[in-house]
């Protein structure tokens, strides 16, 4: 892979998984591959799991890590082209992406969306720049509308934990109080597609995500009923596509709880996390045998390896 953007970046998703599997037996065995090579994290939003996991993936493969968090450690960036920098930007990306791409083999960037400017938000403005200006291996650790390596840990998590050849996955919405990027729901849609489950999508009206992710998802406006067989259940809140980046509600009957559950086929339960104890999921659905939420931020890393090997052997 020259970049590692979305799923359309991967050639082979089933080799791919199976990669992330094969690290997780033997994190090290492909510990000089990026000898001598330097990658470099910029975090322009808050991170736990992919900072620390694309970290440790990367320093698992032999690579030199940087890590900055743009605007604290660094200045603030200008995106725009052609604008008069009077503001609180003091160095425009042209230059810095260009600069970054000089120290660094690989570039990882996380940035999310502002969610005022749907159009802004979803030309990825950040991270067509970053591939336009640094001209080396853009490496998506979380964007305004996908978050792959989340994603590609979601598939390995599916792959190690399913029962049946054709699991049912449901995404379901969860409530929450303030707006919420659909990133993570859009590419969990989109990495579900290729794969062999059916796919099904709840949530209240008026929180349908754009068709280009949902693809041949099926949507059920009806919770209790999407969640009827299930071997994996996947919460997740994002705010409105169509009212873009407001709160319709907040109706805690979505909620995910052991009542909930019990309407699977002895599903599990999957979070990206973090997330709002008894307000998203209860504590008896967390705590619970269901969850596999620990096993899924786990995986983190190996799909953080199994990417950047690839990118990596493109260099």
């Amino acid at each position: 892979m020259k970049h590692f953007l979305s799923i359309k970046d991967v050639t082979d998703l089933n080799q791919l998984i199976s990669n992330g599997i094969a690290a997780k037996r033997n994190p090290f065995a492909e510990s000089e591959l990026g000898k001598n090579k330097t990658i470099g994290l910029l975090f322009f939003n808050s991170s736990l799991r992919t900072r620390i996991s694309t970290q440790k993936a990367a320093q698992n493969l032999g690579l030199n890590v940087i890590t900055m968090n743009v605007g604290q450690d660094g200045w603030g960036l200008e995106m725009e082209e052609g604008v008069i920098m009077n503001g609180d930007k003091a160095e425009h990306v042209k230059e810095a992406a260009a600069v970054i791409g000089s120290y660094c083999d690989i570039i990882g960037i996380r940035s999310f969306a502002g969610l005022q400017d749907r159009e802004k938000d979803y030309s990825e403005i950040v991270f067509q720049q970053f591939k336009k200006y640094a001209e080396v291996p853009i490496v998506n650790l979380e964007s305004a509308t996908r978050h792959p390596l989340q994603s590609l840990a979601d598939c390995i998590t599916i792959e190690e934990f399913k029962i049946k050849k054709r699991p049912k996955v449901v995404l379901t919405w969860l409530p929450h109080f303030k707006a919420l990027p659909q990133a993570v729901a859009n590419s969990f849609c989109e990495w579900m597609n290729p794969m062999d489950v059916e796919l099904v999508i709840t949530h209240p009206e008026g929180y349908d995500l754009a068709p280009e992710f949902v693809g041949k998802g099926q949507v059920i406006y009806d919770q209790d009923k999407a969640l009827e067989g299930a071997d994996f259940v996947y919460g997740k809140n994002w705010s409105s596509y169509e009212h873009y980046g407001q709160v319709l509600t907040s109706d805690p009957s979505w909620m995910i709880t052991e009542a909930k559950m019990a309407r699977t086929d002895n599903g599990k339960f999957m979070h990206c996390l973090p997330l709002r104890r008894n307000m998203k999921v209860a504590d008896e659905v967390l705590d619970g045998p269901r969850s596999l939420v620990i096993e899924q931020a786990a995986n983190r890393e190996w799909s953080a390896q199994a990417a950047l090997r690839e990118v990596i052997l493109e260099l």
